[in-house]
């Protein structure tokens, strides 16, 4: 019985990985991968660059493991004598999933303008693009099909007999979103922000190994949002969540980090943060961040509550980030009486 659900799992993991356009590409750490969720949050940070990257690796219990890399980058700059700014960056992400090597390749160049709402505190109304180049592609060599079955045996030599010429396909691909963020009291340190996202609204096209004209991309809508509050001198609390629909799939993810302050209490270097994230119905993600600046890391992993939580044994993916986050030495939006942060 184990190894046929063992089998299942497999062939349901293949299958989801395959029919890839169904779903998009996520990370349990959505803390880190502001672009992913929406364009319109770049530069919504302390500081004037940041630079991130997320690994993840999941169902190593089960079959081949899904590996999943987010390389983002992001440069704040004041616009004139305003209290308007300007980011520019991007992402790049390659996963590889299965035992067929199904890769998907994305480089996402994002520009995001940030409107200064208030002249006595940080309020801001931001508009973001975001749009590349997205590739997919297997290794056919790895694929096996009835059509290789002999009677007797599989027969590598045989034809696989699927008619799509080429293991590839290529298509453009856009993202769009709105956010406000604003400073909640007296504290510049206290924030919230609210956005939307619209994904894929070019709807792209022949999306199919087979070429298919009317496969097209399936929009996705992003709602976000956070609140970060000081608790003592030396410590604060952070919430965000996430929710996300495309086509008929459904998703929400949020959680919370309690940050203590382990050194200076006005600008600390050391920051240790811990706290849980959920995906409803899917995975309790406990996690743990330590800033050394301008450097931290964070480490997850995603404990399975799903369904398949009795083949996969409660495993999930685990996931390591690396985040650079620094202000220029000159003309630096960090001591800037006014400026978009979270």
């Amino acid at each position: 019985m184990k190894t046929i659900n063992k089998r299942l799992l497999m062939s349901i993991l293949l299958l989801q990985s395959f029919l890839a356009n169904s779903q998009d590409i996520h990370f349990s750490q959505i803390f880190e991968t502001p672009l992913l969720r929406n364009p319109s949050l770049a530069g919504l940070f302390k500081g004037d660059i940041r630079i991130q990257s997320v690994y993840r690796t999941q169902w190593n219990s089960i079959t081949t493991p899904y590996q999943t890399t987010s390389i983002s980058g992001e440069f704040k700059q004041k616009i004139g004598n305003a209290d308007d700014y300007l980011t520019i960056g991007g992402q790049i992400i390659y996963d590889k999933a299965g035992s067929i090597a199904l890769t998907t390749t994305q480089v996402l160049p994002a520009v995001n303008y940030q409107k200064s709402l208030s002249d006595y505190k940080n309020m801001y109304l931001s508009l973001g693009f975001m749009g590349g180049i997205i590739q997919r592609r297997f290794d056919r060599s790895k694929m096996t099909t009835n059509s290789q079955f002999d009677g007797n045996s599989y027969n590598g030599t045989l034809a696989d007999g699927e008619t799509f010429s080429s293991p590839s396909y290529t298509y453009i691909d856009g993202s769009v979103g709105m956010s406000f963020n604003t400073q909640i009291g007296e504290s510049e340190d206290d924030n919230v922000y609210f956005g939307a996202a619209y994904h894929h609204f070019n709807k792209a096209k022949k999306i199919s190994f087979y070429r298919v004209a009317e496969e097209e991309m399936t929009p996705k809508f992003v709602t976000s949002a956070g609140i970060r509050m000081g608790m003592t001198s030396s410590s604060y609390f952070t919430i965000q969540a996430d929710y996300t629909t495309q086509g008929t799939y459904k998703e929400i993810v949020g959680g919370a980090l309690y940050s203590w302050k382990l050194d200076n209490d006005e600008d600390p270097k050391y920051i240790f943060h811990a706290g849980a994230y959920l995906r409803w119905k899917d995975a309790l993600i406990p996690v743990a961040k330590l800033e050394f600046r301008p450097l931290s890391i964070a480490v997850s992993y995603d404990g399975n509550i799903s369904q398949l939580k009795q083949a996969s044994k409660g495993h999930g993916g685990f996931e390591v980030s690396l985040t650079f986050q620094k202000a220029k030495e000159n003309n630096s939006s960090q001591d800037a009486v006014r400026c978009p942060r979270f």
